[in-house]
């Protein structure tokens, strides 16, 4: 599928080589937004569809294999979102996520442990003194369906309790409805909420988008709101990540940043269970936006029993025989 290039109009309403500014008139109000976002590059879903499913078919050497699985599980946001958590279930998924395999310590930690606000505080006594991040879900996770100030007092809380990170969820109906700058808004409050304290990352539950155009503008909408990173999915919903709708998030980092100097990351979430899907994540940012983003600063897995899978290949590369699931915890 051919590069789309940011178009001479979007250029011309940045700064050169530098922040967008504010997109002042591309967020004056709803016409606007529609008019900025309904004119970024269409996409043809089956040259999309065709180059993601080519990419993932590329072979993987051995000694290239080993680099890729201790890549992926330090690319890690290790989550627990479930009714039932517990803070006994969120420390021990802490422990595990600062030393995924006891018997090897050579196993690189995870990026983060993700977590309901509820959870920060335990997971976050965990984890002190470690590298590992704690990423909170907010804004009403997963629907955003709830008033503004209710969203920003879940932002606050999390980050009081010692979140590193907010993974925000857009609200899916005003985006549907066409109400793109309460979206941007919203996302721009959040933002603020932030600050300095906490990275954000966006969350447009890809799944109920319905195209992938209204991926590429949530995508855009996200980044000019301020967005770290923006992310596919919640993991709650029928169709989570995929390799084409991650190739549209990665399509769109490259050329914001491209336009704007400004580098945002990428997360697929959900439905990312083994080490073949995630190698095949890899190879897509490798191809698609190049090494600057193979790190965990700018790519994450959204995963829970992604790990596991990375761990089981990790040992069989080491001893030669493929250990199974008793020689790893339960999650």
């Amino acid at each position: 599928m051919p590069t789309n290039a940011p178009s001479p109009e979007l250029s011309a309403s940045l700064e050169q080589g530098g922040t967008p500014i504010a997109f002042a008139d591309a967020t004056t109000s709803d016409g606007a937004l529609r008019r900025f976002l309904h004119g970024l590059p269409g996409i043809d879903p089956v040259g999309l569809e065709a180059r993601a499913a080519s990419l993932g078919t590329r072979s993987i050497k051995t000694s290239a294999k080993a680099y890729a699985i201790d890549l992926a599980i330090s690319m890690i946001d290790l989550t627990t979102l479930e009714g039932a958590d517990t803070p006994g279930k969120v420390r021990a998924l802490a422990a595990k996520a600062v030393h995924p395999d006891p018997t090897d310590r050579t196993t690189p930690h995870t990026a983060a442990v993700c977590v309901y606000p509820d959870m920060v505080a335990t997971a976050k006594e965990v984890l002190k003194g470690s590298d590992v991040k704690v990423a909170s879900v907010a804004t009403a996770f997963p629907a955003g369906r709830a008033a503004l100030p209710v969203k920003l007092a879940d932002v606050r809380d999390a980050i009081a309790a010692g979140a590193d990170e907010i993974d925000m969820v857009i609200d899916r109906g005003a985006f549907l409805a066409g109400h793109y700058l309460k979206v941007y808004e919203e996302i721009a409050a959040v933002r603020a909420e932030c600050g300095e304290q906490a990275r954000l990352k966006v969350i447009f539950e890809t799944g109920e988008l319905s195209t992938y155009d209204n991926i590429r503008r949530a995508s855009w909408l996200g980044m000019m709101g301020g967005a770290d990173f923006i992310k596919t999915s919640t993991g709650k919903v029928a169709v989570n990540a995929t390799p084409a709708n991650t190739l549209v998030l990665l399509e769109a980092v490259r050329d914001f940043r491209a336009a704007t100097g400004t580098q945002v990351g990428v997360k697929p979430a959900g439905g990312i269970r083994n080490t073949k899907e995630a190698i095949k994540f890899l190879v897509l940012v490798n191809e698609t936006v190049g090494e600057d983003w193979l790190d965990n600063h700018w790519f994450r897995f959204g995963a829970s029993s992604l790990l596991n899978d990375l761990l089981m290949q990790r040992q069989k590369l080491a001893t030669g025989r493929y250990s199974g699931p008793d020689y790893v915890t339960v999650d």
